[in-house]
């Protein structure tokens, strides 16, 4: 395996942990909110796991397999009516389905697909787009865009004295 998908893949497995680290204990609390505006936890995993439809893996994908765009809508939280009647038990499902899906695209990707390859990210709600390598797009998404979210549920913990 080439030496950046090591890495990368520590930081998934981090990544994980926090979540799961995050979410234990909140079964009776997966839809609450600080205020009517705000994601309950609910809302911000399947944010993060279904960002882009379909989820990151499907980025990974495109750009090791040389696709041309992938599109994104930013700032959907991507709840389902069948995802809104799920237990903790059943999301953690999902979220073990998420990892084990990007630790697959890790795993298949090669040096050369980490640093090299990329993939157009296409913004439907701003218009804009950039290119990414996977290297750049996980540290993107597991740097920024997923450590603020997991603050918006650790926020959640506090306000509920968890």
């Amino acid at each position: 395996m080439p030496d950046a998908i090591p890495a990368h893949i520590d930081n998934l497995h981090a990544a994980r942990d926090q979540l799961l680290e995050l979410l234990d204990g909140m079964d009776y609390c997966l839809d609450w909110k600080l205020e009517p505006a705000d994601w309950s936890a609910r809302q911000v995993v399947y944010h993060l796991l279904e960002s882009p439809p379909g989820g990151l893996q499907k980025v990974l994908w495109a750009a090791i397999s040389e696709e041309e765009a992938i599109e994104v809508w930013a700032g959907d939280d991507n709840i389902t009516p069948e995802r809104a009647s799920y237990d903790l038990e059943q999301v953690l499902e999902d979220i073990a389905g998420f990892f084990t899906s990007m630790q697959e695209a890790l795993e298949a990707a090669g040096e050369q697909d980490s640093g090299g390859k990329s993939v157009l990210d296409r913004h439907q709600t701003s218009g804009g787009g950039q290119d990414y390598t996977v290297g750049r797009l996980l540290d993107s998404m597991f740097g920024a865009h997923w450590r603020e979210h997991m603050d918006q549920i650790q926020a959640l913990r506090d306000a509920l004295g968890m």
